[in-house]
């Protein structure tokens, strides 16, 4: 018999059905037992989450009494036993058992993981029940604090009992399926031939990927016409695989060059894909990302918000949307993807932070000139009407007016002069004298050019400048004025007895080992810290400043000049304290 191929094919054929069969039911009981477990354990998890906050107010001032009571009417609502235990491991409320008698539960495993990972869970025998049960346990906490832990837990008979009667239908359908197998491979291994087992090799090298192994046909019937389209199948599956690869690798290439952040979300909320933009934008890496939820990947409210109204109404979103603490403003759009991917949606945030500030930058600008512009104009005009009201007919009050009015136009002068010049720096068109110059002459020329202005006021100016610094490559006017405008607005800034310190030192910021430090420093009114981010803007002054006269130019025309020198600027201040302003110039090589 065995030297039949009708046997040598029919027996192993019931054995593997036996054997598929009888692990498929192993598999099978596992994995609905595991899931069954899973989901009891979720369900247990939000219960016992429920029953945690409805409890937290109460539980520091409530008795034990009170709390068995409690126990019991959630134990009574969840069908489950109920066990309330504070942070010390003492059990304080019991739904089925005399707490009295119950050790300390601090050392119970679903307790240590509730106070590790916010949430335990375990399965194992009770001594108090007398059976396996599974154990929930979440923490209570109050003003993000743990004043104690909610466990509920559950029998597992019944979980047991469903297993047990699968696995006899698992048996059952097992023994019919083995029948039938051996019936069936009895009628076919009769009518099996040697090319049939090749084309049975050839296909499970296509199951595993090896798509370039063809098999030659031995014969015109319907196994070699078989063989054929298999051959015929590996070349296009080849083919297709191919094309799908360089479609891949196009969509991979745009994704990772797009400035904006893309996201790919399922139906249940899953980050399935993150572009570098988006790793970027939301601070996350994208092994941290995938898998998990929207909400904790985006990590604000109006973002999420975003995506759930597209999955809720099926039809695109969009929103802009402002994270204050990391003043970022994104232009949001939530498109789903339909049938291609059902129940997924297409989240695409592009920054428009840089054109939000570049349009606020614009407007002040608008705002500041005219405001810059008006105070002349208006008293240009005033002058103007009071000269023909008759203020002529008076030589010395209209000689007056005439110097008030030269005043006001050497103003405006001055301010259209400090725009071109600020213009011409902005563009690169003013030509910069580069040479090593010493950081002494450049501080010392700038103390001495205010030197009147600081006695007139009162003020104490102090140089601390080593004679031995490194030169710095500087256009040594262009530089100077740049100390003498920091040093000017240190002077109208302080109050009469006020000390003023101009340094320059080898001490930069970090990585800046090849710079001069130079710092202008005051004791005088400070900048709000309001202010302090905007005050290198063009015609931006505070509002205590705006009663000391000036442009509002000068700082603005610092800044470029000391990155036109390769440099950076920036201050520090405590209002009513004074403040400081820092640029670094680079070192002559």
């Amino acid at each position: 018999m065995f030297h039949s191929i009708r046997w040598r094919i029919a027996i192993p054929f019931v054995l593997l059905i036996v054997l598929i069969m009888s692990g498929l039911g192993i598999y099978i009981s596992n994995f609905v037992r595991q899931s069954y477990l899973n989901d009891l354990g979720a369900q247990l998890t939000a219960e016992a989450r429920l029953a945690a906050d409805y409890l937290a107010p109460s539980i520091p001032g409530e008795s034990p009494v009170t709390l068995d009571t409690l126990a019991r009417r959630w134990a009574a609502l969840l069908g489950a036993r109920v066990t309330i235990i504070a942070a010390d491991g003492t059990v304080i409320g019991e739904s089925h058992e005399n707490r009295l008698q119950m050790d300390n539960h601090l050392s119970r495993p679903e307790i240590m993981q509730a106070l590790a990972l916010g949430q335990g869970s375990s399965t194992r025998f009770s001594q108090t029940a007398g059976y396996d049960m599974m154990y929930v346990a979440v923490p209570i906490s109050k003003d993000s604090q743990v004043i104690g832990f909610m466990r509920v837990a559950i029998p597992l008979q019944q979980v047991q009992t469903n297993i047990a009667h699968l696995q006899r239908s698992l048996i059952g359908t097992t023994l019919v399926a083995t029948l039938i197998a051996i019936l069936l491979a009895t009628w076919i291994a009769g009518r099996t031939t040697r090319p049939l087992r090749e084309l049975t090799e050839a296909a499970e090298h296509f199951s595993g990927g090896d798509l370039h192994s063809h098999i030659l046909p031995v014969t015109l019937d319907e196994v070699g016409q078989l063989t054929l389209a298999f051959n015929n199948m590996a070349v296009q599956l080849s083919s297709q695989i191919e094309d799908l690869e360089a479609e891949r690798s196009k969509i991979a290439a745009v994704l990772a060059e797009m400035t904006d952040g893309v996201l790919i979300v399922d139906a249940q909320g899953l980050v399935q894909l993150l572009n570098p933009a988006a790793e970027s934008m939301f601070e996350i890496a994208v092994n941290d990302a995938l898998g998990h939820s929207v909400a904790e990947v985006l990590r604000h409210h109006q973002l999420v918000e975003l995506w759930r109204s597209c999955h809720d109404t099926g039809s695109s979103q969009a929103a802009t949307i402002e994270i204050g603490a990391r003043r970022l403003y994104l232009q949001g759009l939530a498109t789903p993807f339909g049938d291609a991917l059902p129940g997924s949606t297409l989240l695409l945030f592009q920054n428009l932070t840089h054109l939000r500030r570049l349009e606020t930058v614009r407007r002040d600008f608008i705002s500041n000139i005219s405001h810059e512009l008006r105070t002349p104009l208006a008293s240009l005009k005033a002058l103007t009407e009071t000269l023909q009201e008759g203020a002529l007919e008076d030589p010395p009050a209209a000689r007056r007016f005439l110097q008030r009015m030269e005043t006001e136009v050497d103003a405006l002068s001055l301010m259209v002069s400090e725009l071109v010049e600020l213009s011409r720096i902005e563009s690169g068109r003013v030509p910069l004298q580069f040479k090593p110059v010493a950081p002494v002459d450049l501080v010392s020329q700038a103390v001495e050019r205010l030197h009147l202005q600081s006695e007139r006021a009162a003020l104490s100016v102090t140089i601390d400048c080593p004679e031995d610094l490194p030169l710095v490559l500087a256009d040594q006017n262009r530089l100077e004025q740049v100390i003498v405008n920091l040093l000017h607005n240190a002077i109208k800034f302080t109050p009469s007895g006020g000390q003023i310190l101009v340094q320059a030192s080898e001490k930069g910021e970090p990585g800046q080992e090849n710079f001069i430090l130079f710092l202008v420093s005051d004791n005088g009114i400070g900048i709000s810290a309001d202010d302090l981010p905007r005050i290198f803007e063009r015609f931006f002054k505070s509002d205590r400043a705006r009663s000391t006269g000036g442009t509002g130019l000068g700082l603005a025309i610092a800044k470029h000049m000391v990155e036109a020198h390769g440099g950076k600027i920036w201050a520090e201040s405590i209002e009513g304290k004074g403040s400081t302003f820092y640029f670094h110039i680079p070192l002559a090589r």
